[in-house]
């Protein structure tokens, strides 16, 4: 099978922990309109990403999705900004 990473879905969001050596957990917050109301909606996930970059809390990150890494982890670090 070809591999080809533009297709691959990518996100922004901000180190909110370090659980162990190669894991982090990034929150996505995204906001929306409500279609009804009007009202603008914020929501956010909280990801557990691969980490080979070495990231710190409160880092801002773009994380893309991958195959599974392990049980819980189905994102990775693809660079720090």
């Amino acid at each position: 099978m070809s591999e080809h990473n533009s297709s691959s879905r990518t996100m922004k969001g901000e180190v909110i922990r370090v659980s162990s050596a190669k894991t982090a957990i990034v929150r996505i917050e995204r906001s929306y309109t409500h279609p009804k109301y009007g009202k603008r909606i914020n929501e956010h996930s909280n990801i557990m990403v691969h980490d080979e970059v070495g990231v710190k809390v409160g880092d801002i990150v773009s994380i893309e999705e991958t195959r599974p890494i392990s049980k819980q982890k189905r994102h990775k670090i693809k660079e720090k900004l």
